[in-house]
């Protein structure tokens, strides 16, 4: 079984280095800060939720951003999306994504909350 090993600043204080399911999760992380449109040369690569963050919450809307995380979560073959939750909070938008850890079968959940008052998003598990 391989070991993925990478390097993230993101919330970190002394300790950078990442492997594994902690790797996997940053990843995914890194790609919902991206707004779709952003990267050079791949204009399909990020996440709309961006753009429609001060839009009016409706079941379209939300069902645009579930098949955006779907979409997103193929990207990383070592993922694998089980659940999506969709909310809408006091400041913005929060996901619940329950993800497995495909070489380890290891599942656990995360939450990105999208803040329309910093346009910023915060990860938590």
């Amino acid at each position: 079984m391989s070991t993925y090993r990478g390097f993230s600043t993101y919330n970190r204080f002394k300790k950078f280095r990442l492997t594994d399911f902690e790797l996997a999760k940053q990843d995914l992380f890194n790609i919902f800060n991206i707004r779709k449109g952003e990267k050079l040369m791949n204009p399909g690569f990020g996440t709309m939720i961006w753009d429609v963050l001060f839009d009016p919450f409706t079941s379209e809307t939300k069902q645009q951003i579930v098949d955006d995380i779907k979409r997103i979560a193929q990207y990383d073959p070592r993922l694998a999306l089980a659940e999506v939750t969709v909310t809408q909070y006091e400041y913005g938008i929060q996901l619940a994504l329950e993800l497995t850890y495909i070489p380890t079968n290891q599942t656990e959940q995360m939450f990105i909350s999208f803040n329309q008052g910093t346009n910023s998003a915060t990860r938590s598990n």
